[in-house]
């Protein structure tokens, strides 16, 4: 007899005769020989209507009333849902998140569950029940039991929290699509389903917007080893599997209050080649980057930062055995990528004396101010950073070889980590290893670009300005600083550029003006007219050409990429917004990744 938590969405039990069929779905898995704990959203676009409501009230409702109010819509599901059962004959039971002992902080609107006591679930399971809990909610440990909501996802969260709590033996997410498919089927009917994908490659695209998971309920299965499986509520099809690596064991108190950072990784076996004032125009990156592939020259980190006039700066980093041929096709290509002067031709810099550090941890997602503590430990440590390029659960930065000890020692310290790590390449089970290097594509178009110009250039500077968003609690994106650096008055600066949520923007740049107005020059720019694309794919390593790839599809286009990031399973364009959906389609297609069957979402 196994364990199995199911959550159902509220598009899956959106109606009456949709809650029957989902009873009708777990009585089989019961008859199977199963216990069952069953996981609920509210129906429908219940939680819309709600908001709609408290609104109507008032522009600005308390954010515990509205937990109050919010917390309803799940109740209903649960009740009916367990009448459902026990029409069909199988004794079922509803609880609240307070009645099942989901404790959570008491942040309104946005806790964190820090417990879930199982008593009461494990009798209920023992006496042939089938547990019906109301997903989203929880309950404070103080002695008031304030009732609190855990913010978007909140259902995924709960069930795989209950998983881990109850060490079921697997966790199952129905939704109104088959599975995991390789892009937004909303907007590309061609997406294909995926039969596995790695937690690392799905926390990527649940923070990148893919709305099947939330990258809360990756993490906790990621760090917990919980078995997890994305399916249909409208088919017996097998769906997806979220592989994990086997966890270390770790505490279920705090279940999610766990370290941001879990591991400091180095690698001294790099050099970067930086490309000054090329053209800034579509293809360039393209080009680039194509005769590297074909010099079999394997791509680490990329960044583009933003344009400077006509022009801006890319910059690389390959192995040392590699930097020769990388370093030859760099300066082949600069005199091509000329305007209309030879003066104008793009300048190669070569820099051998590097490292690339970074922290690494799927508990960093939504918590703002962990890039800006990197920056400043590093700062305090007196080491300056010469690049930046993040992911949903990764930053890293190239630093000066001769700094690499100190910079460890500094971190480790910093996120109490009592060691760090040469980085590997990632390794996966073999059922996913042969897989193609891209595994998804996915277009975010809820962000901004934020750019800060002419920062004076010396350590600190990007941790004072990490640090300033941080305690508004604005979360950013990609970061990227410039390998331009420009002398005003005597002063060399750079300029860094970011994304945050273009509903946070203005406020950002109100954080940021009383610091930058200090400068000699300084300027913070907005530019909300963005989409972000990227690919994703644990597979990328060892297969030079992909980011060449991603390039040329956006190129034929006629697409201008205003900002490139990476890390090793990640490559994100921004691009202009009203080129954001054409441009997930040309990405997805020239990776192969559509299928002949085109995928229906139910309304």
């Amino acid at each position: 007899m196994a364990l199995i938590v199911q959550k159902y969405g509220g598009t899956s039990v959106g109606t009456v005769e949709r809650i029957q069929a989902v009873a009708q779905r777990i009585q089989r898995t019961v008859n199977a020989g199963h216990q069952v704990v069953v996981v609920v959203s509210a129906m429908g676009k219940t939680t819309d209507t709600l908001l709609g409501l408290a609104n109507d009230i008032t522009p600005n409702p308390s954010r515990r009333e509205l937990d109050m109010l919010l917390s309803t819509g799940e109740q209903v599901t649960i009740a009916l849902l367990s009448m459902a059962l026990q029409a069909l004959g199988q004794e079922a039971i509803s609880l609240t998140g307070a009645q099942v002992g989901i404790v959570t902080e008491s942040d309104h609107s946005r806790a964190r569950i820090l417990e879930i006591k199982t008593d009461r679930l494990r009798r209920h399971l023992n006496e042939g029940k089938v547990i019906v809990v109301a997903g989203f909610q929880g309950i404070t440990r103080s002695t008031d039991l304030e009732i609190t909501t855990l913010g978007r996802g909140g259902s995924d969260t709960s069930a795989v929290a209950l998983a881990a709590s109850l060490q079921a033996s697997q966790c199952e997410i129905y939704t109104d699509v088959p599975g995991i498919l390789t892009t937004d089927p909303r907007l590309v009917p061609t997406a294909r389903l995926m039969p596995e994908i790695t937690s690392d490659e799905m926390l990527e695209l649940a923070s990148l917007g893919a709305k099947v998971l939330h990258p809360r309920a990756v993490e906790i299965a990621r760090n917990y080893g919980i078995p997890l499986v994305v399916l249909s509520s409208w088919t017996d099809e097998p769906g997806t599997r979220v592989v994990s690596p086997l966890p270390q064991a770790r505490s279920l108190h705090n279940l999610e209050i766990t370290k941001a950072v879990d591991a400091v990784e180095f690698d001294t076996d790099q050099a970067k080649v930086a490309l000054l004032r090329v053209p800034d125009r579509p293809g360039i990156a393209a080009k680039l980057f194509g005769e590297i592939a074909r010099q079999n020259v394997d791509v680490d980190l990329i960044i583009q930062s933003i344009h400077e006039g006509n022009t801006n700066d890319i910059a690389f980093t390959v192995v040392q055995g590699l930097l020769t041929p990388a370093e030859a096709v760099a300066d082949a290509i600069a005199p091509v990528l000329r305007d209309h002067h030879p003066s104008d031709a793009a300048e190669v810099l070569v820099q051998r004396d590097i490292a690339k550090i970074s922290i690494v941890g799927a508990g960093m997602i939504g918590r703002p101010g962990i890039a800006a503590t990197m920056f400043k430990t590093l700062a305090d440590a007196g080491v300056n950073i010469d690049m930046i390029s993040t992911s949903e659960v990764k930053v890293s930065c190239v630093i000066g070889a001769q700094d690499c000890d100190r910079a460890i020692a500094a971190l480790c310290d910093s996120f109490e980590i009592s060691t760090s790590t040469l980085q590997q390449s990632l390794t996966h089970p073999a059922s996913v290893a042969d897989l193609p290097p891209v595994r998804g594509v996915a277009l975010d178009r809820s962000q901004a670009q934020l750019a800060i110009r002419h920062i004076p250039d010396h350590p600190g500077m990007a941790a004072h300005i990490f640090s300033l968003l941080a305690a508004e609690s604005i979360s950013v994106d990609m970061i990227i600083q410039s390998q331009r650096c420009r002398i005003i008055n005597n002063t060399p600066t750079r300029d860094i550029a970011c994304t945050v949520a273009a509903a946070d923007v203005e406020r950002a740049r109100a954080v940021l003006m009383p610091m930058v107005s200090t400068w000699d020059a300084g300027e913070v720019a907005i530019d909300t007219d963005v989409a972000k694309v990227s690919i994703v794919g644990a597979g990328m390593q060892g297969h030079p050409g992909i980011a060449a790839k991603m390039f040329a599809a956006l190129a034929a286009q006629q697409f201008n990429i205003k900002m490139i990031a990476t890390s090793e399973i990640k490559i994100s364009c921004v691009v202009a917004a009203a080129e954001g959906v054409a441009a997930l389609n040309a990405i997805h297609e020239v990776f192969e990744l559509s299928s002949d069957t085109r995928i229906e979402v139910p309304a």
